[in-house]
């Protein structure tokens, strides 16, 4: 997809302005790829016990 320099410029302010959420979306982007493509058995374990950790803290 070949973006035009109004479409680039756009983009850049959107990620200017919206920092935070673009960082967010990059971390999660990692994770999901991570965990589907280059995971093992033990890092799965590992994430499962961090999730679980995480659900409990979010839930109080």
């Amino acid at each position: 997809m070949v973006l035009t320099e109004a479409q680039k410029r756009a983009n850049e302010k959107w990620h200017r302005n919206h920092r935070q959420r673009a960082n967010y979306i990059a971390m999660r982007s990692s994770a999901r790829s991570f965990i589907r493509k280059k995971s093992t058995l033990t890092d799965l374990d590992e994430l499962e016990k961090l999730i679980r950790t995480r659900r409990n803290e979010i839930s109080e």
